[in-house]
């Protein structure tokens, strides 16, 4: 039986939604793409000339699966501050989508991003990560905290 469809978000393109009640604590889906390098990636993402959009997810061992290629539903997750789902990475450098708290039918799942760039902070790279999840404590950005200092001229 599946869980989510993916469908028309109101924060941003596409998001993933329940199906049905998900309680918390289940392992919805896995994050599925092409497992590669920060560098092919990267390339293949500006490439693309959407920036702020990304299917790449990191891994703890430096590499990344690139959703962009091969990749599934979970793709589609979009950002929240507080969101209702986590990803979780197992030892073997896979990633899975798990609630955090129960979720009714029809709920977008959303997974708090806590993106790094590696640059200094702009303004204008500001309004490329802002966040738009509408959530009562929205610290704004999709970038992770330590990344959302501006960069001084």
């Amino acid at each position: 039986m599946r869980r989510v469809t993916v469908r028309k978000s109101s924060v941003h393109g596409r998001g993933v939604f329940a199906l049905h009640a998900i309680p918390a604590g289940q392992r919805i889906l896995e994050y599925r793409g092409e497992l590669t390098s920060w560098r092919r990636a990267s390339a293949r993402h500006w490439r693309s000339g959407v920036p702020g959009h990304t299917f790449i997810f990191g891994l703890a061992d430096g590499r990344v699966i690139d959703g962009s290629v091969g990749g599934n539903s979970a793709r589609w997750l979009n950002h929240s501050c507080q969101p209702n789902c986590e990803a979780i990475e197992d030892g073997r450098g896979r990633v899975f989508i798990e609630t955090l708290r129960d979720v009714k039918p029809g709920d977008e799942l959303f997974i708090d991003y806590g993106l790094t760039t590696g640059e200094a902070m702009t303004p204008e790279l500001a309004a490329d990560y802002a966040c738009r999840c509408g959530a009562k404590r929205c610290t704004g950005s999709m970038l992770a905290p330590a990344s959302r200092k501006l960069a001084r001229p």
